[in-house]
């Protein structure tokens, strides 16, 4: 049976050992296939195939329920659970997201895309299946690196605490474990796990506590002595500690014996870990050296790794570079990252000074509070997060750095759609957040000069400064003349109107203001690049000339920037924005950032057509 011919997972039940194989083959030739012609997340797609098999083979979904973490291992999983039809069509604007969505299967049980978060999804479901009295199975599929963050930790002492039945496994692709250990923990698995082991502690248990005075001394020796010896061997202390029954480490690539210890372990009911050690890239050997580099790849050419798309440097590596310029003069700089040094830029500040630099993990509560408290004793933290996951850290910009004032910058990546990736991963809810927060200066540079101004002024600035900025900076070429904070940049002049863009979508206002031209309408366009504080003195301005303002922002309409310049105007008696013009106030699907723009007439013609229809109104 084929990849092809595979409908559901209990097709995979009727293969032979031979069979799975030779799929595994398959699917990752597919997902190499349709990862190069599409981009995606391609390591960790592949370093999970003969785990996301055994898994389906043993289990009985989609009555079982899999919650994976981020998601973004799930593409063997979308492949053998009736997607395999519309597998080309990942990530593509309309076709199937590159990450669990219940709305597109009954198959992914939790939709995903941030880190961390499935232990406590799990928890929850298998939670819900007690007290309604059903009997399934709820496994949670967590990489190690989700484990870095706080969350899965609060939900392993919760499950622990209460003994609700629910697997995790641990896919471990960051250690690597000699031959000789590998061996013996396997053995040791595989003891543990048989039916004979298994029943054998029960019953030596039961047996010993029954025997009269000296039954329970006895049984509690033996469980000490059963215990170090175990723990002698495999270091599974901190896990059983927390209340789990562990198990492990496994090669995750063994499909037998996966499927072997899987059927033996899950049908307990208590908490159980199972630690699968598998290789991050398996079968592609650039993903495999390099696995950090082909984690989330654009369109490639499989046989060398090399990008389709030529691209420019991003603003995170401009931001990067410029940090390591302000580090070598201050010696009170230091660089935070939540596990993404690569994509945001700051691995050449990581290289240059390891000691001033600190990877966090998937943990952005604590890469904010820990800012906090380097601000305090007089450092001066960068914090570079996308925005879409600074949003988990609501609480500790309000409260540990916007309350007490402290000079903590933080550097925004991927503000605006973040394209074929989706609705987790848009950066578009982010103003409206850090709006809320006084004390809080808040910028959005239109290209690289300008994000590093903002920069040398936020090192000067006594106080929290936000600076958000899409991963490609506007190609406008108008000469940048400098920067101020509550001052904007005007780009073009005009007479008729004036379009205050915001950020990202400077681009399209200027071929909205071409298009506009073009039919008898002059409006000058605005770099809107501060918001807090926002030009008021301009407005106040182009109040008195009678100049109608249309704002455009690459945002959420509800709580944006447009928000803001209406909510200033009523308080200072200004006429109000002739037009708002933003995102949806919705979760916008994936697409290419092109297709998505044009899809909700956010392009050049988009704006050009709305600015047009309030005019003439």
């Amino acid at each position: 049976m084929t990849l092809s011919q595979i409908n559901c997972p209990a097709d995979l039940k009727k293969l032979t050992a031979g069979e799975m194989k030779a799929l595994a083959g398959e699917i990752r030739n597919e997902i190499m296939t349709t990862v190069a012609h599409n981009g995606g997340h391609l390591a960790s797609n592949l370093g999970v195939v003969e785990l996301t098999m055994a898994l389906h083979r043993a289990l009985d979904c989609p009555r079982d329920q899999i919650v994976f973490d981020v998601g973004h291992q799930c593409y063997a999983h979308k492949l053998l659970t009736g997607r395999y039809d519309r597998f080309a069509t990942l990530r593509q604007l309309g076709g199937i997201s590159g990450f669990p969505r219940r709305e597109e299967s009954e198959y992914d049980a939790f939709g995903a895309g941030h880190a961390s978060t499935a232990i406590s999804a799990a928890l929850g479901m298998a939670r819900a299946r007690d007290l309604q009295k059903a009997d399934y199975r709820v496994v949670a599929v967590v990489g190690d690196g989700a484990l870095t963050g706080g969350m899965c930790y609060e939900a392993l002492n919760d499950a622990g605490s209460r003994k609700t039945a629910l697997m995790v496994i641990l896919n471990d692709n960051g250690m690597s474990i000699s031959p000789n250990v590998g061996a013996l923990s396997s053995q040791l698995t595989r003891l543990r796990v048989s039916r004979g082991w298994l029943g054998m502690k029960k019953a030596v248990s039961g047996g010993l506590r029954r025997l009269p005075l000296v039954g329970k001394p006895i049984h509690r020796l033996f469980q000490r002595i059963k215990n170090g010896a175990r723990n002698a061997l495999v270091k599974d202390k901190f896990f059983t500690a927390l209340g789990f029954r562990y198990f492990g480490p496994i090669d995750g690539h063994d499909l037998e014996g996966l499927e072997r210890v899987l059927l033996r372990i899950r049908d307990l009911r208590e908490p159980v870990l199972l630690h699968v050690v598998t290789t991050k890239g398996r079968g592609y050997s650039q993903a495999e050296q390099r696995p950090s580099a082909y984690h989330g790849v654009a369109p490639l050419y499989i046989e060398d790794g090399r990008g389709k798309r030529k691209s420019g440097k991003s603003m995170g590596s401009m931001a990067g570079d410029h940090l390591i310029q302000l580090a070598q003069k201050d010696q009170r700089i230091c660089a935070i990252s939540a596990a993404m040094a690569d994509g945001t830029g700051f691995s050449g500040f990581e290289k240059q000074y390891p000691d001033r630099f600190f990877d966090v993990g998937i943990a952005e509560e604590h890469a904010v509070t820990l800012a906090a408290g380097m601000a305090a004793a007089g450092l001066r933290p960068f914090v570079a997060i996308y925005e879409t996951f600074l949003q988990r850290s609501f609480d500790q910009m309000m409260e540990d750095v916007c309350l007490q004032r402290l000079p903590v910058c933080f550097l925004m990546d991927r503000a605006g759609l973040g394209g074929e990736d989706g609705a987790t991963h848009h950066g578009i809810f982010g103003v409206s957040m850090l709006r809320a927060m006084p004390n809080l200066i808040l910028l959005s540079p239109r290209n690289g000069a300008e994000l590093t101004a903002m920069m040398d002024w936020a090192l000067s600035h006594d106080g929290p400064v936000a600076i958000r900025y899409p991963r490609s900076g506007a190609e406008w070429d108008a000469p940048f003349r400098g920067f101020a904070p509550g001052k904007w940049e005007c780009l073009k002049e005009g007479k008729d109107g004036a379009i205050l863009a915001f950020s990202a979508i400077l681009d399209e206002c200027r071929k909205a203001a071409d298009i506009l031209c073009d039919q008898g309408m002059d409006l000058a366009v605005y770099n809107a690049s501060s918001l807090q504080p926002m030009d008021e003195d301009l407005l106040k301005k182009l109040a008195a000339e009678n100049i109608p303002v249309f704002t455009v922002e690459e945002h959420d309409r509800t709580g944006g920037f447009g928000a803001a310049v209406a909510e200033y105007c009523a308080l200072a008696g200004l006429p109000a924005p002739r037009g708002m013009i933003g995102l949806p106030h919705e979760f916008i699907a994936h697409g290419s950032r092109e297709g998505l723009l044009d899809q909700m007439g956010m392009d050049g013609r988009g704006i050009a057509q709305k600015i047009k229809e309030a005019m003439e109104k």
